[in-house]
């Protein structure tokens, strides 16, 4: 058992002293110049990762736009397309037509002849 625990000891640092210096090993001013361009590799990803954030929110926006304005031309389209069946109604086209003086006729239409009439038609009057 004691000599599990010596081992345990030594596979730990036993002073501060030496954790700091192991961190100030990783961390030397020639390991950071060596890997200069692996952080700005690293910089730009960060970069084009809150872009590419930015866009799709921007883009979510204009869809959410676009179905906002489109559900609005609908209902606007539904509305235009009931007041014109409403208003293309017999009485409503007599009320509208009353002012200008126009009325139903009570007579029959009259066919009126046509020489260019092709000869079938003609026989069967």
């Amino acid at each position: 058992m004691a000599e599990n625990e010596n081992i345990k000891n030594t596979n730990q640092p036993t002073d501060k002293k030496g954790l700091k210096k192991g961190v100030g090993v990783l961390f030397n001013s020639q390991w950071i110049t060596n890997n200069l361009y692996f952080f700005l590799f690293l910089g730009l990803l960060a970069i084009i990762y809150i872009a590419n954030g930015h866009w799709a929110d921007k883009t979510v926006r204009n869809i959410d736009k676009a179905k906002k304005e489109l559900r609005d031309l609908q209902f606007e389209y539904k509305t235009i397309k009931a007041e014109l069946m409403h208003k293309s109604e017999e009485a409503q086209v007599l009320k509208a037509a009353e002012p200008l003086g126009l009325k139903i006729s009570k007579e029959v239409p009259v066919r009126l002849p046509n020489d260019n009439e092709p000869i079938e038609l003609k026989n069967k009057k």
